[in-house]
């Protein structure tokens, strides 16, 4: 912003003949929607993400029902659903919500995974779905910098050496949350933004901190 870059949450607030598009993505009809006011689009959409569009396609064509687990209001989820037939898919996050469904009504299903997730949180909502129904097959699409990033915690969360780790990113962002909930469960951790948000009692009897951050952390 302090560069004259401004952000907007719709189409229609924007001021400025250029509209860039986040790495999350955005539904393939914003794409046609920002042609149609007169933008020109710059698009900086994660590859990895790209993919499971067209992986999401690929499936619906064949006759699968697609599940993606996932938050229904993260930014890449509502990117791929948002064109959809809302009778085509469903967003998942709990097994709970998966005991709900008549899995029957379907011939085959495709699972996608939101790609900031830790796939192994979902691994019991996932197995579920497949005790339900055979023809279920899942995409491999955690993005292999968020896995990186996921198995750096971990090591670094069974360090002896490490007393605290500090995780430094976004609190609304989805990957820097879950590094924060993999280092927790290990050691005590703390979230942070800013030097702001330190206080000054962690470190009592600390002698060594851990620190990592969110894949979208400067």
């Amino acid at each position: 912003r302090q560069l004259g870059v401004d952000t907007v949450d719709g189409l229609e607030q924007a001021r400025e003949e250029t509209i860039v598009f986040s790495a999350h993505g955005v539904p393939p009809s914003f794409h046609e929607r920002a042609r149609e006011r007169g933008l020109r689009v710059l698009d900086t959409t994660c590859p990895f993400v790209y993919d499971i569009h067209d992986e999401a396609a690929a499936a619906l064509a064949k006759g699968a029902h697609l599940v993606f687990i996932g938050d229904p209001r993260h930014r890449e989820v509502v990117g791929y659903t948002h064109d959809l037939d809302p009778e085509s898919y469903h967003v998942l996050l709990r097994v709970e919500e998966a005991r709900e469904v008549d899995w029957s009504r379907y011939a085959k299903v495709k699972i996608f995974y939101q790609t900031t997730l830790n796939a192994e949180e979902f691994e019991e909502l996932a197995s579920y779905i497949e005790s339900q129904l055979p023809a279920t097959r899942r995409a491999d699409t955690i993005c292999y910098a968020t896995k990186e990033n996921q198995d750096a915690a971990h090591e670094l969360g069974r360090d002896p050496e490490v007393d605290l780790i500090l995780v430094i990113g976004g609190r609304a962002s989805a990957n820097t949350r879950h590094l924060w909930e993999i280092c927790q469960r290990h050691k005590p951790s703390h979230l942070i933004q800013g030097a702001a948000d330190l206080e000054p009692a962690w470190f009592a009897g600390v002698e060594t901190v851990g620190l990592t951050a969110g894949a979208s952390t400067p």
